[in-house]
């Protein structure tokens, strides 16, 4: 099934009909204690530790940090690097403001964090990500390699736009897509067999990822069990995955998978000077949204260009989550996604545009600090009173294209005659690719 970039570079639309960007339980009994470590700017701050029987993800992230990093997965090698200063910066702008990355990066700057992107490769060379990419396996074995044109133009940018955020986390490059440029039109295709992105995600999970970045999707908005599955595995294993919305909010509106399904955080796009980025799919499952136009990240010819979609808002987002958990490893899925929303722009009001709102960054890092357990105790069985709007449930605010049409008597059969003549007054003409 064809997937496709959910990213705009260099301006133009790299993906036009939607594409592909694009999109638990914690381990071990419940927190216990605390303790104090240096953070950035060289001051302390309280962590809770979890006490798990096992190894702790940060006794995991210190093995994957410590030094060089190698691994044997099928037989490939897999290639990484010992922990690094701040890579040379993305040249910055009208995100920083927008995400208030000045704020956020005093508290963290991600040191000690992974993230996997599961992309179409991370050139490790880029002055942007110099220093901080492991490469991890190509489970498109397609035969490309990182000499040709089409490989990792998508995936280094990305990896870019993540650090722009977390200038000193950790990028796990995972290969599960294709990106194949097409001059003509400027967008980037993504064609694979079989179940690379589920393959890709389990791989994530089992070597040490924090946080997993999927800017891709597919174009049919079809469910595909292997992505749910995997994105479940992940979830329980106390990883947070975020997806991006998807860009056909200006056309089609498809929905976008795995943006769609419930283990993943979907991320919408913003415009410079706030709102709705047109290009953005209009969606109930957006949760949270951030700068996904003109924004500068990597290329691959080791330049940089601005770029456009809600492949980079997730991205972004991914960033933003590494903040996170650079300062308590121990957030839960649900707690890393509660500490987004409920610090967004409108974090009482949901709606299908953008979710709770826009990112705020430095406000998520410190509400991950005051994360809360949630307690289920039985109750009493109260008949009708069971099915009543439940208190403290804001609303949906449902964006005209969201909302269903209801019609009844003669409207209805008017409706049916004109579908059965014209067969278009509901759907906009999908234009022609050329």
């Amino acid at each position: 099934m064809a997937a496709r970039q959910v990213g705009r570079g260099r301006r133009h639309r790299a993906l036009r009909p939607q594409g592909h960007g694009r999109y638990g339980p914690r381990r071990g009994p419940p927190l216990r204690g605390a303790h104090r470590r240096p953070a950035a700017g060289g001051r302390e701050v309280t962590t809770r530790t979890t006490n798990t029987a096992g190894r702790s993800r940060r006794a995991l992230r210190g093995t994957l940090t410590a030094g060089l990093l190698v691994g044997l997965v099928g037989g490939a090698a897999l290639s990484g690097a010992a922990p690094a200063a701040a890579a040379t910066t993305v040249p910055a702008g009208w995100e920083n403001a927008a995400l208030g990355l000045p704020a956020a990066q005093r508290l963290s700057q991600g040191e000690g964090v992974t993230v996997a992107v599961i992309d179409s490769g991370v050139d490790p060379d880029h002055p942007s990500v110099k220093g901080h990419v492991t490469t991890g396996p190509d489970f498109m074995k397609d035969g490309k390699s990182p000499s040709d044109d089409d490989w990792g133009l998508h995936g280094t940018a990305m990896a870019s736009a993540i650090l722009k955020v977390a200038p000193r986390a950790k990028i796990l490059s995972i290969r599960s897509i294709d990106d194949s440029a097409e001059e003509d039109t400027g967008e980037v295709t993504f064609r694979h067999d079989g179940d690379p992105i589920a393959k890709g995600i389990d791989y994530a999970v089992e070597h040490g990822a924090d946080v997993i970045s999927l800017s891709l999707g597919n174009k049919f908005a079809d469910y595909q069990r292997p992505v749910a599955n995997a994105l479940g595995y992940a979830a329980s294993s106390g990883i947070t995955t975020v997806a991006a919305a998807g860009n056909a909010g200006d056309e089609s509106n498809d929905g976008n998978f795995p943006a769609g399904y419930a283990s993943a955080i979907a991320v919408a796009a913003t415009r410079p000077g706030g709102g709705r980025a047109a290009l953005s799919n209009v969606k109930t499952y957006n949760a949270v949204a951030a700068p996904g136009v003109g924004v500068t990240l990597a290329e691959r010819s080791g330049g940089y260009a601005k770029r456009d979609g809600t492949s980079v808002s997730t991205a972004l987002t991914a960033g933003v989550l590494a903040l996170m958990y650079a300062e308590y490893p121990d957030l839960t899925p649900a707690q890393a996604r509660s500490a987004l929303t409920r610090t967004a722009s409108h974090p009482g009001r949901h709606s299908a545009l953008d979710g709770y709102g826009p990112v705020n960054a430095a406000a998520a890092v410190r509400a991950a600090d005051t994360r809360q357990e949630v307690e289920a105790e039985p109750v009493e069985y109260r008949g009708e009173k069971h099915f009543e709007t439940p208190s403290g449930v804001s609303k949906t605010a449902h964006a005209p294209m969201e909302q269903p049409l209801w019609l009844g008597g003669l409207g209805a059969a008017v409706l049916g005659l004109l579908l059965l003549a014209g067969g278009v007054v509901l759907l906009r003409r999908p234009r022609a690719r050329t």
